[in-house]
């Protein structure tokens, strides 16, 4: 028989992702109206293990949903991954009341779970990553507003980029995944995507394609760099090098983690809250959240973990193919 939850914890853990306090209001909210309480833990695993907790009310998630990052702070704790803390960390939950734990984050805050699981506390993943690389949902909290944010700031590249003929290498964040690059490619009409799942590391092709662009009339050139392939500067000085068009490297970086999420993150990440606060109170452990083919669904942490993600090898040609 599943155990009665009483009360909750929710926390956020590793890289912060617009949508994440959209979610962290949905939980806190729905398990209150479950008849449920709720602590929040600050800080992610670290402000477990240094019982940063608190309790949470409706009111304390009041005008958060519009906001980026995360209200409850967030860390990465090297440390949670030996046995010692991980007891540790399951001990604190249990003199502080917390049945069940809500957690927000990647793969690696997945683990976590997964090990607080195996102490005896009932745990509830929800995907919270820009970088789109949790292989058991086709969406996770912050990808959108990610892909958002960097679309504005390629086209506004591409406006400069133009105007002084150049070629501009514009790196987009995803850890060692390709999605935000294969989508503001897309969307941007970059002339050249790089992507770790697809890149050959064959730099001559991408001066071959910049010289034979410019043969035929285009006044600029735009390639979408992913974060896990990187050097773009080094890129840029050997591409300029080879061509002798002048080429810039622009790195977005951490911008495309902050500002307020967009409808998509805020609706889906609501969702996700919710439906985590539910499958808690109903009992259900070592479970993940996601969202496929058209439905909010849950799996088994570890059947989640052992899943592998590709980028599509249909998106992927269209992406060559519209690049031309």
């Amino acid at each position: 028989m599943a155990k009665e939850i009483k009360t909750i914890g929710v926390l956020t853990s590793g890289g912060d992702a617009p949508g994440m306090n959209a979610a962290i209001r949905a939980i806190v909210r729905k398990a209150i109206g479950n008849g449920v309480k709720v602590k929040g833990i600050k800080k992610g695993y670290m402000g477990l293990l240094n019982e940063e907790i608190m309790d949470m009310q409706k009111h304390d998630v009041s005008d958060i949903i519009q906001r980026g990052g995360t209200i409850l702070g967030t860390a990465r704790c090297v440390e949670f991954k030996e046995e010692e803390f991980q007891e540790k960390a399951a001990q604190i939950c249990r003199k502080h009341g917390i049945d069940g734990l809500v957690v927000i984050g990647g793969d690696g805050s997945y683990r976590g779970a997964q090990a607080l699981s195996r102490h005896g506390i009932n745990t509830i993943g929800i995907p919270g990553t820009i970088d789109l690389d949790i292989a058991c949902t086709e969406y996770t909290i912050g990808f959108d507003t990610a892909i958002n944010t960097a679309m504005a700031a390629i086209d506004k590249v591409r406006d400069t980029s133009s105007s002084h003929e150049r070629c501009n290498i514009i790196e987009v964040m995803g850890r060692n995944a390709g999605y935000i690059a294969l989508w503001c490619g897309v969307a941007n009409g970059a002339e050249d995507i790089l992507l770790p799942e697809k890149y050959d590391f064959n730099e001559q092709n991408i001066i071959n394609n910049i010289i034979t662009n410019r043969k035929r009339g285009k006044t600029h050139h735009i390639i979408v760099n992913a974060e896990g392939i990187g050097h773009s500067t080094s890129m840029a000085r050997r591409i300029e090098a080879a061509t002798g068009i002048e080429t810039r490297a622009t790195i977005l970086g951490y911008m495309q983690r902050g500002g307020s999420p967009t409808c998509k993150d805020r609706f889906y990440a609501s969702i996700m809250g919710s439906y985590a606060a539910d499958i808690l109170c109903e009992g259900k452990t070592n479970r993940v959240v996601g969202y496929t083919n058209g439905e909010f669904k849950d799996f088994d942490i570890e059947e989640a973990l052992n899943m592998h993600k590709e980028i599509p090898e249909y998106q992927f040609k269209v992406s060559k193919i519209l690049s031309q």
